[in-house]
């Protein structure tokens, strides 16, 4: 980026996009037995799919966050939203009694992966970990 309000806005648009993992990755800790419940109608080993969809919630968005690894934290939450989108949004969206939600969930969804696309392919921007120790120019 070559202008300094673009660094910014890449910072803004970091956090923006991060908070809504770390929120629900936080949210499904204080209520995994719920959230294990409903993935269990969805997946085998729900405590174990759980656990995968926290530490990628969690970790991935404070990645994205804070710029440490971007690229890679952006590909990694892009590919888990895939089968997440189609397992808990999609399929009930297409055959489930709650399709105007489910279906506003595909469409989040796939407007947060557009986002994610931009920072795998862009980077996090000049404010991020990844660029810390990098010399400025």
């Amino acid at each position: 980026m070559a202008n300094s309000s673009g660094n910014y806005t890449a910072l803004v648009g970091r956090i923006l996009i991060s908070l809504i993992f770390i929120v629900a990755g936080v949210q499904k800790i204080f209520a995994f037995g719920m959230m294990k419940g409903y993935v269990a109608m969805v997946l085998p080993l729900p405590s174990i799919a759980l656990g995968i969809a926290i530490i990628i919630e969690v970790l991935g968005g404070l990645a994205i966050l804070t710029g440490f690894w971007t690229k890679f934290a952006a590909w990694v939450v892009f590919l888990y939203l895939i089968p997440t989108t189609l397992c808990f949004h999609l399929l009930p969206a297409l055959h489930g009694t709650d399709r105007m939600n489910n279906t506003m969930n595909v469409e989040k969804n796939l407007a947060i992966m557009g986002g994610l696309l931009f920072l795998a392919l862009w980077g996090p921007g000049k404010y991020s970990c990844d660029l810390a120790g990098e010399p400025k120019t």
